[in-house]
């Protein structure tokens, strides 16, 4: 089992960033939903951003499930902004920086 990690840079050069590693049993939407609040500095349950105010959740948990086959689907990325913010999603991980 992959421990969840979140990394952040801080920075002059560079621009903050939030990096979370996502465990295979966990779904992206909730990911995803860590990873902004972490960026934010918010607990997760208090979170002021509600991510299915951007993106369908289920629907975000569904590109990265397994087929009904039961076999993995081919590697992909959801990118999406929240307010400010860009948002990677990954089979692994979650990105979350300001948007350019």
């Amino acid at each position: 089992m992959t421990q969840r990690r979140i990394s952040e840079s801080h920075g002059c050069e560079f621009k903050r960033r939030t990096r979370y590693e996502r465990d295979t049993t966990e779904p992206p939407s909730i990911a995803t939903a860590t990873a902004l609040a972490e960026f934010h500095g918010e607990d997760v349950a208090a979170s002021s951003t509600r991510l299915y105010d951007y993106i369908d959740p289920d629907a975000l948990d569904a590109l990265f499930a397994e087929t009904h086959s039961g076999t993995a689907r081919a590697p992909g990325t959801v990118e999406f902004t929240v307010e400010n913010v860009a948002v990677t999603v990954e089979s692994d991980r979650v990105t979350v920086e300001p948007a350019d």
